[in-house]
């Protein structure tokens, strides 16, 4: 078995679990923090992530939900190995843990192999500010 690394990525925001949720789980808000989408709650529902493509990728991402505990935990596949995408076979997990003033985010993207290592490293710097972000939407979201 190959050895993979994850991303994870905590932050307390001071916005309700619903709040958070609702920018997690609704495509126009996803779209203002993390990428264009048409992402759907649902398990099973198959989606696409889509941004400027760069070389070597396409700006496709194919993704797969996997898992949806409102308000809680959102599982989702992050690309199929297709051409159409990075290539990447990985895991997304949201975990909302509700605090005091507010709710704890963790964010971990898993699952990253040794021939992942570009992704790695360019989603591992990418990823704190992405998270911020659905901080900012989270507290913009009625």
């Amino acid at each position: 078995m190959t050895d993979t690394k994850s991303i994870v990525v905590e932050r307390t925001m001071p916005h309700p679990p619903a709040k958070v949720w609702r920018a997690l789980t609704q495509s126009p808000l996803i779209a203002e923090w993390l990428m264009q989408n048409d992402f759907q709650p649902v398990v099973g529902h198959r989606f696409q992530f889509r941004a400027t493509p760069v070389p070597g990728w396409s700006g496709v991402t194919n993704c797969e939900v996997l898992e949806v505990d409102e308000p809680k935990r959102l599982v989702y596949a992050w690309g199929d190995g297709t051409e159409s995408d990075s290539g990447l076979r990985t895991v997304v997990t949201w975990t909302l843990t509700p605090v005091e003033g507010g709710t704890h985010v963790r964010m971990e993207h898993a699952g990253f192999r040794p021939q992942d290592e570009g992704g790695y490293r360019g989603m591992g710097g990418g990823w704190p500010r992405i998270v911020a972000g659905l901080e900012r939407v989270a507290g913009a979201a009625g």
